[in-house]
């Protein structure tokens, strides 16, 4: 016999992209990777965590102030930049809208089959390439030529690593998550 569901519950769960199933309960709001039953790490990215969690809050405050989404939302989140990551590897992450569960803390949750260092450099590769896209639409071939010599010094792996250093991602006393 099915069990009755309570609204917001979370059902029977959340199946990540390995296939194995969590609920939103599993995971509290400061996580950033979860260690899965299927023996990887998947990351854990929430709508409240900030864009300051994958780039200097200076580069996005200029995402914010520049980026104009298309949809209700005043200003670019980490909810658009986790569009991005969706539309360029659908099969690789996993979105649930929670806003109907007052229990977990937040309303929307993503769950990668990339460990959350992968995750970070895809970010990073991703907004470099909005970037460049943005950089194009200017109209500017000096801007752009430079834009493209700076690009072919920049190492994403490196300044995720620097970025992650800085930043302290191992400790659990992260102030920005």
């Amino acid at each position: 016999m099915a069990e009755p569901r309570v609204p917001g519950s979370g059902g029977d769960g959340i199946e990540l992209p390995c296939g194995e199933t969590i609920t939103p309960h599993d995971l509290d709001m400061g996580l950033r990777e979860f260690e899965c039953a299927c023996g990887d790490s998947h990351a854990v990215v929430m709508d409240m965590h900030p864009l300051g969690r994958f780039v200097p809050e200076s580069l996005a405050d200029v995402l914010r102030a520049t980026v104009e989404p298309a949809d209700e939302f005043d200003e670019f989140t980490t909810a658009h930049l986790m569009g991005i990551v969706m539309e360029e590897f659908p099969e690789a992450v996993v979105a649930e809208d929670l806003s109907e569960d007052g229990q977990v803390g937040y309303a929307m949750l993503w769950l990668s089959d990339f460990d959350s260092r992968r995750l970070h450099e895809v970010v990073v590769e991703l907004l470099v390439e909005l970037m460049e896209h943005a950089m194009s639409h200017a109209g500017d071939d000096d801007a752009m030529a430079e834009f493209e010599a700076q690009m072919l010094e920049f190492d994403v792996a490196e300044f995720v690593d620097a970025y992650r250093r800085e930043r302290d991602f191992e400790s659990e006393h992260d102030s920005a998550i």
